[in-house]
């Protein structure tokens, strides 16, 4: 018989986020969203490393996965599978792992609202990715479709979007957020906003800060609630070109109540 090993056993309590952690608070999932963008520049754009605002599609598509670099294949030395969880045509949650093929694309058996979650599966012998990895549509040209809708970047292994849907039949409660900067120029600001979008598409500014080369640490007492089908997104722009910005924001995830 297995045992779960907790200090409540010994007829104490312990904290409610690291009883959720444990998995033992049924239908409550923590959900942790890091974005990075290595260039802002003084028009917005997402904090995600492919730069720009990013896009969402108008339905569900099959994304077309593919690699800048030839070696993230099934046999190669850098990424040989990623796996993916998304939201399809209904907001519901669907995953699956692809095996990849270097530069020429592979379809995926899902079709995807928006990617909440990738990242490299397995690997040869790099115990990397050797490119960046795409999910987009289009024409690929050099392992990049003409559409991009999320990526991996290189030696990240991982999603690095400051971008999150809330599924259909969840509430996610924002509890949360860090916001920093970093320019090589002393007087650029750069400002963070951190955006939500609906299924009308229109995006909201929820929160807004300016720094300069600096972060700010958000904790909301009472957390703030995201609907369901809802998007967060996190956004920067600065006062000149070629900064830094980052964004984190953790969220608890939680199955709305059927009675």
């Amino acid at each position: 018989m297995s045992e779960i090993s907790s200090i409540s056993r010994f007829g104490r309590t312990e904290p409610f986020n690291l009883q959720v952690a444990r998995g033992q608070v049924a239908w409550h999932q923590p959900i942790v969203i890091f974005g990075y963008n290595s260039d802002i520049d003084t028009s917005p754009e997402t904090v995600w490393p492919y730069g720009g605002l990013l896009a969402f599609p108008d339905n569900a598509l099959q994304m077309k996965v593919s690699s800048s670099n030839a070696n993230d294949t099934a046999a190669g030395t850098g990424a040989r599978t990623v796996y993916i969880s998304g939201l399809d045509e209904n907001h519901n949650t669907v995953t699956e792992t692809v095996t990849l093929n270097g530069q020429t694309a592979v379809l995926t058996t899902n079709s995807y609202l928006h990617i909440n979650d990738a990242y490299v599966a397995t690997a040869g012998s790099l115990n990397s990715a050797a490119g960046d990895i795409y999910f987009g549509t289009g024409v690929v040209t050099a392992g990049v479709p003409a559409t991009v809708y999320d990526i991996i970047a290189y030696d990240y292994n991982k999603r690095v979007t400051g971008s999150y849907t809330v599924p259909a039949g969840y509430t996610a409660y924002l509890e949360q957020g860090l916001f920093s900067t970093g320019s090589s120029v002393g007087g650029t600001s750069v400002t963070g906003r951190l955006m939500t979008r609906g299924t009308n598409d229109i995006r909201i500014t929820a929160a807004i800060v300016t720094l300069n080369n600096g972060a700010a640490d958000y904790s909301f007492e009472y957390p703030i609630v995201v609907p369901e089908k809802t998007t967060i997104e996190a956004q920067a722009f600065a006062s000149a070109n070629n900064n830094a910005a980052s964004s984190m924001f953790i969220l608890l995830l939680v199955k709305n109540s059927n009675g």
